[in-house]
């Protein structure tokens, strides 16, 4: 019976160190007397003990490699601090194991590298202005690197640019004299719409005047209309002046005066009328 406990025992620990089970989403790489033997899919595996040796063991899923806040100098020799995340992947597990010693190191270098390559082919403004340009161009050329390693860079994402506290004052001194430039512009065409439309408005009430008064050349509420005008007009000049005084006219007198100058250019007209009559 000895026996038998004994090769059951050997039996058993040899299925148990046998055995491996392999997590969904996870490979890993076997070696078999210090050679790459082969590779190990996710669930229950079983290799070959103290002659099979499992090395590595990672995940095929997405990975976040932060990158920590950088200098950086652009072309116009302008300081800034840039940080971004790279999201990334194995799709090669013999490949990242073989071909380089430390992925994530690697990796972070790299993005670091090309980043502030990146950078320096452009200006503060291009920087700033092209930050999706640079997350594809970031993630084309790091692609062309990684796919050596059994990598693939999923998504570059450049988070913040950060310029020297004397450039963002800059910046928004500049901004803000852009927004007084456009609020100027804008005052401007609002004052032309506006005097066009006194302009208009002008003609077509001197146009229905002139046809009134060709119709109706004696009528007194047409004379009445043209000198109250003419008193408005006045006394919006007088009010314009630095030099204005106010002066307050009785509502019966006034009514008086334009009569008075009424009757003063309907006697000059009919005076100019006979004039030309007997010329």
């Amino acid at each position: 019976m000895e026996p038998i406990i004994a090769i059951v025992l050997v039996l058993v620990g040899y299925a148990l160190g046998s055995a491996k089970l392999i997590n969904e989403g996870n490979e890993a790489l076997v070696e078999r007397m210090g050679r790459y033997h082969r590779k190990l899919k996710p669930g229950l595996n079983f290799i070959v003990p103290v002659v099979d040796q499992v090395v590595m063991e990672d995940t095929t899923r997405e990975q976040i490699l932060d990158i920590q806040p950088q200098k950086v100098i652009t072309s116009d020799n302008v300081y800034l601090e840039v940080d971004g995340v790279v999201s990334w992947r194995i799709t090669d597990m013999e490949k990242s194991y073989y071909k380089i010693d430390d992925i994530n190191i690697a990796l972070k270098n790299l993005a670091m590298v090309e980043l502030r390559s990146n950078i320096a082919d452009r200006t503060l403004s291009e920087t700033i202005t092209s930050r999706s340009e640079m997350n594809t161009s970031l993630l084309q050329v790091l692609n062309q690197t990684t796919v050596d390693w059994g990598v693939q860079i999923i998504r570059v994402d450049i988070q913040s640019i950060t310029p020297p506290e004397s450039v963002q004052k800059s910046m928004a001194e500049q901004q803000a004299a852009e927004i007084r430039k456009r609020a100027a512009i804008t005052d401007a065409q609002a004052l032309k719409e506006a005097a066009t439309l006194r302009a208009e408005a002008t003609k077509a009430a001197m146009q229905k005047i002139s046809e009134a008064l060709r119709s109706h050349p004696d009528s007194r509420d047409i004379l009445k209309y043209l000198v109250a005008q003419d008193y408005v007009q006045a006394s919006q000049a007088l009010g314009a002046s630095d030099n204005a005084k106010i002066i307050f006219m009785n509502p019966g007198e006034s009514k008086d005066i334009f009569n008075e100058i009424i009757a003063d250019e309907i006697a000059s007209g009919e005076g100019n009328g006979r004039n030309k009559a007997e010329n």
